[in-house]
């Protein structure tokens, strides 16, 4: 294995998700996309997420692998005292190096089951093992202290696989440790929001060579609202990756503006909230089950919303008398209607007496069908107001 310089910062990581429930789906893992977050907010380009089973070769193969790719490893679950829970020993193996009890987690330990009034089983002194290479991280909200690992210029963190203990060690002995250590690269990235166009033509419209290309990096990715178009760079010379990013998306806008409707964390309650300003608006939906109002819920602009249960009204209609009877500037009304094994729309909208209307098909019927419904109405709006 090739040593790294330590002086260097962590750029790269992976992680290990150990657990056979992970694998017969009585457990999700949910700790592996956070902690995978974490890392790129910080600048670190996490390459792989593993679910790994309760076997000690799989696991010790996993780590030594990981370790040949990137700078960091970061494991969840397998530190319980029990057969089965085999990290350490993986990880003790991968980088070969025998575990002995530390007597000092070995007395926290004992503390503990002292503390209860319980006998103390030979069997948790795993739970206190170490090997040279690693230090023990504390776990006051559980019996399975982490490990921090420094070998051949790479890191291995071993973290519990509860949430709840998972969590505390990241933030307040792990995350401390990785900053003092070096963490990251200048990384930016930016999710551009698109609706009324498919995936397959998004690619199309950006075009192949611009896909591929290395930085900045673009993907994209299908969405139940949108189709997302994800801009993503790291600094190089003189040049930030925020300044890289926004150039991208600025040679982008001529091909995507007229699909473009949010950037971030902007959802349709933001995106038409610039457009509508201080005009007030009500919306009507049939056959949605709601999803119209909970898209715009959080919106200050909106109204009230209501059901009506006569599948033949006219959605130009609604959008009318909606918009008068609450006195809003803005009268929203989508009737959705499901045929054979899709979904028929209606949208109509009125801005003070001039009413606009568009019939689509969306795919699908059933729950799935009535959201793209609301979401077809919001794009609706969007097109009608931006125009």
């Amino acid at each position: 294995m090739a040593r790294l310089d330590t002086s260097s910062p962590i750029a790269t990581a992976e992680m290990l998700a150990i657990g056979a429930e992970l694998l017969v789906g009585e457990t999700r893992d949910t700790n592996s996309g956070d902690i995978a977050r974490y890392l790129t907010e910080l600048g670190v380009e996490v390459r792989r997420m593993s679910q790994l089973p309760d076997d000690l070769d799989v696991v010790a193969v996993a780590v030594a692998d990981a370790l040949e790719r990137v700078d960091l490893v970061v494991t969840a679950g397998g530190l319980g005292p029990t057969p089965d829970d085999l990290t350490r020993e993986g990880i003790a193996a991968a980088i070969g190096e025998q575990p002995t009890v530390d007597p000092d987690l070995e007395a926290w330990l004992r503390d503990i089951w002292g503390r209860r009034g319980l006998p103390f089983s030979d069997v948790n002194l795993k739970q206190a093992w170490l090997i040279p290479s690693a230090t023990a991280m504390g776990n006051p909200h559980g019996t399975a202290p982490g490990w921090w690992v420094e070998y051949e210029g790479r890191v291995i963190i071993a973290l519990p696989g509860p949430p709840r203990e998972l969590h505390p060690m990241w933030r307040d002995h792990a995350l401390p440790r990785l900053r003092e250590r070096g963490l990251g690269l200048d990384r930016a990235a930016e999710t551009l929001h698109l609706t009324g166009i498919g995936e397959s033509m998004v690619v199309d419209l950006i075009g192949k060579e611009v896909l591929e290309a290395d930085n900045p990096s673009l993907a994209t990715y299908a969405r139940a609202d949108a189709v997302d178009v994800r801009v993503s760079a790291v600094g190089v010379g003189s040049r930030t990756a925020a300044e890289l990013v926004e150039e991208s998306i600025a040679s982008l806008s001529p091909r995507i503006d007229q699909y473009l409707y949010g950037r971030g964390e902007e959802d349709w309650s933001v995106a038409l909230g610039k457009w509508i300003g201080a005009r007030r608006l009500a919306a009507a939906e049939v056959g949605t089950a709601g999803y119209l109002g909970l898209l715009l819920g959080t919106a200050p602009f909106l109204l009230g919303a209501e059901q009506r249960h006569d599948r033949h009204c006219e959605a130009a209609w609604l959008a009318a008398d909606i918009r008068l009877r609450m006195g809003a500037d803005i009268g929203l009304a989508v009737v959705a209607e499901e045929t054979d094994e899709d979904m028929q729309v209606a949208v109509s909208i009125d801005v003070m007496g001039d009413v606009s209307h568009e019939q689509h098909t969306v795919f699908r019927g059933g729950d799935t069908g009535r959201r793209r419904a609301a979401n077809a109405a919001a794009a609706a709006l969007w097109r009608r107001l931006a125009r």
